[in-house]
C-alpha cells in the first residue's frame, strides 16, 4: 500500500528551479513530522528538510539553507519542496518521509532511521 507519492522531479540547468510535491494519506499526514531526504548515486541517504503539521515549525540542511523552502498544504495533504538556485550538486532522487513523532530542533532527529513511511522518489538532475 502506498501512504507517499511524490512528483515534479526532472532536469534542469544550474540555476534554475522545480517543486516537488509529496501527497500523502491522511492518517500519515497527520503524524506530524514530515520530511524530504535525497540520495545520490553511491552516497548516503540525506536529510534536506523537515515540517512539523502540527506547528509548522521546519529545518532546513547546510547545503539547501536560504535555496530550498518546504512547505504544506493541508487542504491537499500535500508537503511541497521549492527548489531554487539549483546546482549540479542537488542532482539525487528525492524522497517524502513521514514518521509519527516530532521533528526535532536543529534536524536533531533527521536520519532515514527515524522515518517510518516513505515514498517511492522522484528524479532531480541539474546539468551545469
Amino acid at each position: 500500500q502506498v501512504h507517499l507519492v511524490e512528483s515534479g522531479g526532472g532536469s534542469v540547468q544550474a540555476g534554475g528551479s522545480l517543486r516537488l510535491s509529496c501527497v500523502a494519506d491522511e492518517y500519515i499526514y497527520s503524524t506530524n513530522c514530515m520530511a524530504w531526504f535525497r540520495q545520490a548515486p553511491g552516497k548516503e541517504r540525506e536529510g534536506v528538510a523537515t515540517v512539523n503539521s502540527i506547528d509548522g515549525s521546519t529545518y532546513y540542511a547546510d547545503s539547501v539553507k536560504g535555496r530550498f523552502t518546504i512547505s504544506q498544504d493541508h487542504a491537499k495533504n500535500t508537503v511541497y519542496l521549492q527548489m531554487n538556485s539549483l546546482k549540479p550538486e542537488d542532482t539525487a532522487m528525492y524522497y517524502c518521509a513521514a514518521v509519527n513523532g516530532y521533528c526535532l530542533p536543529g534536524g536533531q532527529n533527521l536520519s532515514p532511521e527515524y522515518f517510518g513511511y516513505w515514498g517511492q522518489g522522484t528524479q532531480v538532475t541539474v546539468s551545469s
